[in-house]
């Protein structure tokens, strides 16, 4: 009997052994693929968080879930879902590239339209705003405030300059906004002018 107690005991170590090897086994590959799939996000973020937000965040909270996995002990969960997980997470910076290049060609665009069309029209405004200035057009220039329609186009003369140092420098977006909101102004200006 004191024989068999022996032997159960032995056994029951060797089970809680085995058990505790097998997790410790499958701990260093659930690791990897953990480490793996945070390098990939991390690599992708800046892009990622800019162009493909939604992605991203599906992404991360799928990481979210292993790593609490993980940290529960549930290693096999983690080798099983890692995979799919870590190829999201790959996919993350071509799909980040793509929409990148997919929006630049939009804001390319978009500058060459505004790029073709506001310095005539900022040229005109300045034109028509020094005529109304003589002394011989103030019968025409009555109702209109030039004082103000002046400081409004040095002011939107600034913006372009502003819009054509983003271009210059490579910030598409930057300079497409500043180019747009120059256009509003411009508008403005030619409707409190009369023009």
């Amino acid at each position: 009997m004191a024989h068999l107690h022996r032997i159960t005991r032995y056994a029951i170590v060797a089970a809680a052994l085995s058990v505790l090897a097998a997790c410790a086994s499958n701990m260093q590959p659930a690791q990897r693929i953990l480490a793996q799939i945070q390098a990939a996000v991390t690599a992708a973020s800046a892009d990622a968080e800019k162009y493909i937000p939604d992605q991203l965040k599906d992404v991360q909270d799928q990481l979210s879930r292993l790593q609490a996995a993980f940290d529960k002990q549930d290693y096999s969960t983690v080798i099983t879902a890692g995979p799919g997980v870590l190829a999201a997470a790959q996919g993350l910076a071509p799909a980040a590239a793509a929409k990148k290049t997919e929006v630049m060609q939009t804001l390319n665009g978009e500058w060459t339209e505004v790029a073709g069309k506001l310095p005539a029209k900022l040229t005109a405004i300045q034109q028509r705003i020094e005529e109304l200035s003589q002394r011989s057009n103030r019968k025409m220039a009555q109702d209109i405030d030039l004082p103000a329609a002046k400081t409004a186009i040095s002011e939107a003369t600034s913006l372009w300059s502003k819009a054509q140092a983003a271009f210059a420098s490579g910030n598409l977006d930057e300079a497409v906004s500043t180019a747009k909101e120059d256009r509003t102004k411009l508008g403005d200006i030619a409707e409190s002018i009369k023009m």
